[in-house]
């Protein structure tokens, strides 16, 4: 399953906002300073989940705020 988020790094709420079942906002504290917000964004998103960190894999977006992000599913 392939998910569309937009990512909102340094943010004083963080979470997920599920806007459809393909569109999500992610907030995260961490800032977008040497992957940091994306490797945030992985932990939430498998805790969100409940799956490993591992079935979940970023596609695009390792420099925009905007990205696709893979989901396993077995």
């Amino acid at each position: 399953m392939k998910i569309s988020i937009h990512i909102k790094p340094s943010s004083k709420k963080p979470g997920i906002e599920i806007l459809s079942e393909t569109e999500w906002i992610v907030r995260v504290k961490e800032q977008a300073i040497e992957g940091k917000a994306n490797a945030a964004m992985i932990d939430a998103i498998a805790e969100k989940l409940k799956i490993p960190k591992s079935k979940v894999k970023l596609l695009q977006g390792m420099k925009s705020k905007n990205k696709i992000v893979e989901i396993e599913t077995n």
